[in-house]
């Protein structure tokens, strides 16, 4: 599953990019709301998380325009304000959800897991590359030969590679997703990774292969 998150106080950002990650969720951030519209009218997430008060474009603002233009993302609102009105005003824009703050993080992940199973009944869970698919639910990795039920960070590692195959990933992209802002995880931390999934990919048939790019990152690929 991916999210992007339009916080602009700092400290919440990161927080929430930590927690996210640590539940799975591979995740995009940013912290003003011209850029949140810039990375919703992609199509590429299965929910945001929008505050409302936010420097250029506020979170209202933003909602209006990518519902505007046809774009179905789930959208949870985040608002310091507590006075009906504002919620109102959110829920008639299109926002699926909202949370006020101060909020609980357990409470912020149930949501989001209803907005993002809400999603899911429509959408395919299977995501496919040559001969090899990945599930979102199982988190497995299946080919002709076998599959493998990844670990959390292999299965964030694929669902990058798999989201955009034919596609160089750098290594900073990973880092950025994955991994949390303050944890020692470098270059090296990602290498490992994908070497893991090399070997699985071998073990089950794969048709397909992750090949490093010398100095840009890691693409992944149907053997020719």
């Amino acid at each position: 599953m991916k999210i992007l998150i339009a916080e602009d106080d700092t400290s919440l950002r990161r927080v929430l990019v930590s927690i996210l990650q640590k539940n799975n969720y591979s995740v995009d951030a940013v912290d003003n709301g011209s850029d949140a519209l810039d990375y919703l009218c992609s199509d590429l997430y299965d929910a945001a998380v929008l505050d409302i008060m936010m420097p250029g474009m506020d979170g209202v603002s933003v909602l209006a325009r990518i519902r505007a233009e046809g774009h179905t993302t789930p959208i949870l609102l985040l608002t310091a304000k507590s006075e009906i009105d504002d919620k109102i005003t959110g829920l008639d824009a299109g926002a699926n959800d909202y949370l006020t703050k101060p909020f609980d993080m357990r409470e912020l992940l149930a949501r989001l897991r209803v907005l993002t199973r809400k999603t899911n009944v429509q959408q395919s869970s299977i995501l496919v590359c040559g001969n090899t698919s990945l599930n979102t639910g199982s988190f497995s990795l299946s080919a002709p030969g076998g599959s493998y039920k990844l670990a959390s960070k292999e299965y964030q590692t694929m669902l990058l590679l798999m989201r955009s195959p034919e596609t160089v990933i750098s290594s900073s992209k990973f880092l950025e997703n994955i991994w949390d802002p303050d944890s020692r995880a470098e270059e090296n931390t990602v290498w490992t990774y994908i070497s893991y999934l090399r070997r699985k990919l071998e073990a089950i048939g794969a048709n397909v292969q992750i090949r490093t790019i010398r100095g840009a990152g890691y693409i992944l690929e149907v053997r020719r």
